[in-house]
């Protein structure tokens, strides 16, 4: 069974980038059975997808957040990597990684980090 840990600086200011990075144990990043995927959930909201990179090391992101989000993976360190640039309050929020599968119906889910909290503020 795969196992995910996100880790991240917790407070970041508005306007200033974000890193996530997501650890992989117990399996490989480039192992083809699964994508890796990022989302998040805001105080009080739902769950909102931001998007993956395959193991091809292709990725693919919500239209809503895509101009300011880029997912990367480092083999070495067996991690995926969220950025997420000029941030503002609005992406406070909980932040998992987890994987994925693409079917037919959608994106599967599979297993999932804990979470890591960013609080974005002055």
């Amino acid at each position: 069974q795969v196992q995910l840990q996100e880790s991240g600086p917790g407070l970041v200011k508005p306007s200033q980038p974000l890193s996530l990075p997501c650890t992989v144990s117990g399996g490989s990043i480039t192992n083809n059975a699964y994508s890796w995927s990022w989302i998040r959930q805001p105080p009080g909201k739902g769950l909102e997808w931001i998007g993956y990179i395959a193991y091809s090391g292709s990725s693919y992101y919500s239209p809503s957040l895509k101009s300011r989000t880029s997912i990367s993976r480092d083999t070495s360190k067996n991690q995926s990597t969220l950025q997420l640039s000029s941030v503002t309050p609005e992406d406070t929020a909980v932040y998992y990684c987890a994987t994925v599968s693409v079917a037919t119906r959608g994106l599967v889910f599979g297993s999932w980090g804990q979470g890591t909290q960013v609080t974005v503020s002055s």
